[in-house]
This record gives C-alpha cells, structure tokens and sequence, in this order.
C-alpha cells in the first residue's frame, strides 16, 4: 500500500503546504474533521469580486489529507466559488466512483487517484474540499 499511494509527488505535496496558519479577518470560516482517522482542517476565506481573494488553513491530517491541502493552498487564489464546489464534486467522484481526475488548476490533486482503492483514506482527503465548500457556503449566507 505505501508505495501505491505515498508516492513521491504525494509526499512533496505533504511536505510543502502553503498557506498555513489562520487570516486575521476571513469572510468565513469552516472546520472538518474525520472521526474515522482523527485528521481535522481548519480554512478561513475571503472573496473579492467573486473570486477567493485571500486563504489559510490549518492542516491536522495524514500525508494524504496534507497533500490535498496542499493542492487546495496552492491554487485557490483566483478560484470562482462554483470552480471549488465542483473540484469537490469530481474529487468525490473520483475516489468512490471511479470518476476522472480533476483538471485545469487543481489537475495535481489527481495525484490522489491510487487512493481510490483505500476507503479509509477518503474522508482525510475530501476534508479540504469539504470545509472549502461549508465557508463558501457561509459567504454566501452573510452576503443574502
């Protein structure tokens, strides 16, 4: 298992997670937890003109939650909001039903993909995309 799915690109992602730590000011915030396997993250967001304008995290999770992070920290600036709830949908598609990869900015969480056979290690990395999506959601209800 550990060489199908703790790959070195994996590792390098887990090893290198931008944006750390919390925004003094978000627009929202949003937390995630997994009971299965005790990893939990923590985002905070910003949008400006309909984009994340600004983002943080705090990341408790296994190499595989980390490298999604990872991902998410890297690319999310510039992001439309639709853009992430439908990353989260394909991530969740491509991990419980065999569904392509993402593409375009996020094409790196595709690196995730051998995982696919280990449900146990879905919900560590959905986390990100989950708690992304919930402060989205909180956005929009400040904002209506």
């Amino acid at each position: 298992m550990f060489d199908d799915i703790y790959n070195r690109k994996i590792l390098e992602l887990a090893g290198n997670i931008p944006r750390l730590g919390r925004l003094a000011a978000p627009q929202a915030s949003a937390e995630a937890h997994s009971r299965l396997c005790g990893s939990s993250i923590v985002v905070d967001l910003s949008l400006r003109d309909g984009l994340v304008s600004d983002y943080a995290q705090e990341v408790k999770a296994c190499a595989l939650g980390q490298a999604a992070s990872s991902v998410m920290g890297r690319n999310i600036i510039g992001a439309k909001p639709e853009e992430l709830r439908s990353l989260r949908e394909t991530m969740r598609r491509m991990l419980k039903e065999n569904g392509p990869p993402p593409q375009g900015r996020f094409a790196d969480a595709g690196v995730l993909e051998p995982a696919r056979d280990y449900k146990a290690r879905h919900a560590s990395i959905l986390l990100v995309f989950d708690a992304v999506a919930e402060a989205l959601d909180k956005v929009k209800q400040n904002d209506a």
